[in-house]
């Protein structure tokens, strides 16, 4: 599993105008991508990272704050742009695979004690942030 992390003062997303999930204040946001071989068990290991990973104002977690996160499914943080001029998605794990998997980091953030917002897997979603750093990480399990 792959994860771009942002924190942010605020995030949301929307589909079709309609805002499906919401932080406000310090969080993170956090874009989630799943690949063939992506377990139940690395979905709990990228959960526990993303719930005490130290990246908030003064080296604190989500867990220590109390933080809120904003995960969203991205199936494009899996592209492999490096031949050609059009990215391929064949490292991609297909929905019905990723679906249930980024579910299930969201269910054992949510079993950790953490506020999570999501967005809607598989539709096409605006996602509006403000990054408070800027600040980016990428984190693997």
């Amino acid at each position: 599993m792959r994860a771009v992390v942002q924190r942010v003062d605020g995030a949301s997303v929307a589909v079709d105008g309609e805002t499906v999930g919401e932080i406000v204040g310090q969080g993170l946001c956090v874009l989630v991508g799943v690949g063939h071989d992506d377990t139940a068990e690395k979905a709990a290991q990228l959960a526990r990272k993303l719930w005490s990973v130290r990246v908030l104002e003064d080296e604190k977690s989500c867990s220590d704050v109390g933080a809120p996160l904003l995960v969203i499914s991205q199936f494009t943080l899996l592209g492999d742009a490096r031949k050609g001029r059009r990215p391929t998605w064949n490292a991609a794990a297909p929905g019905e695979v990723a679906e249930p998997l980024v579910a299930e980091v969201v269910a054992r953030l949510r079993e950790l004690g953490a506020h999570v917002e999501t967005g809607r897997f598989g539709a096409a979603m605006k996602v509006s942030l403000t990054n408070n750093g800027p600040f980016t990480v990428l984190i693997e399990v």
